[in-house]
């Protein structure tokens, strides 16, 4: 049962533009922080086993058949995606965990060899094709395939989106794209090693620190915004999401939530 502590540290405003301030603290147990969805539900794997903690109770989904489970993507949690790059398969899962369809990749008739898959709504997912080094938007109602980007080398380290925009990060850079498949920002990767969004913003992860890049969908080669690192606690960052201007970190025995006040559009 989750023990809730609240803390009452504030910390101060940074760069005159983003207010960190831890919210609450909570013990948990579990092998990894997946996300915290818009009715406050909390996912996470424990065993390998994907469960959904609310106030409606707790919803588990197991398909250890299917390997492991890389990623979930909870933007959507009435259609949670879940990535099993072993089997090169997404799930797609109801409110309750429940299984709606499968969709493996290595049936399409154009065969896609997938690294990672995120939401991009109205029936398609953003994937990652290691074969050809390019991201494309697959509708799996229509079973068809657009490319999104021109190839770029490196392996994909972390793949972030919306139902708008899609960010990769390579271990040369990071970019952004929108669904028509338009490379809206680039920038050389100064050493991060995870990313997660909300709307056109970025947190990066780097040496367990934590870096706050504004607009990057938005940003063009007239606007230029540095990135702000979050002045958080010293605490161990195993997993973390940003979402509704919360932000979210795992430190493999607490969950702790900050709030991240954004700064004002003029």
């Amino acid at each position: 049962m989750f023990r809730y502590l609240f803390l009452l540290l504030i910390f101060p405003q940074i760069g005159g533009a983003q207010t960190v301030a831890i919210k609450e603290t909570i013990p948990v147990t579990m092998d990894r922080f997946i996300g915290v969805d818009n009715f406050k539900n909390t996912y996470f794997l424990k065993d390998r086993v994907l469960n959904k903690l609310g106030k409606d109770g707790n919803f588990v989904y197991n398909a250890l058949q299917l390997g492991r489970l890389t990623s979930v993507d909870i933007i959507n949690p009435l259609k949670v995606v879940a990535f099993f790059q072993d089997t090169n398969t997404v799930v797609l899962l109801d409110n309750k965990l429940n299984e709606i369809e499968r969709i493996s990749f290595n049936n399409l008739r154009d065969f896609i060899n997938v690294s990672a898959a995120t939401n991009a709504g109205n029936n398609s997912l953003w994937v990652f094709n290691m074969d050809t080094q390019q991201l494309e938007i697959y509708n799996y109602r229509t079973n068809m395939q657009m490319v999104v980007s021109q190839p770029f080398p490196g392996k994909l380290l972390s793949q972030t989106s919306n139902l708008n925009y899609c960010f990769t990060l390579t271990p040369k850079k990071l970019r952004a794209f929108n669904v028509y498949g338009s490379l809206l920002n680039e920038i050389p990767n100064e050493g991060y090693e995870k990313i997660v969004q909300l709307n056109e913003n970025l947190v990066a992860l780097k040496e367990n620190k934590l870096f706050y890049i504004p607009d990057f969908a938005k940003r063009n080669g007239e606007i230029l915004q540095e990135a702000v690192k979050l002045e958080l606690p010293e605490i161990t960052i195993k997993d973390l999401q940003l979402t509704n201007e919360f932000l979210y970190i795992y430190d493999g025995k607490n969950l702790h939530t900050f709030t991240l006040t954004l700064p004002k559009k003029e």
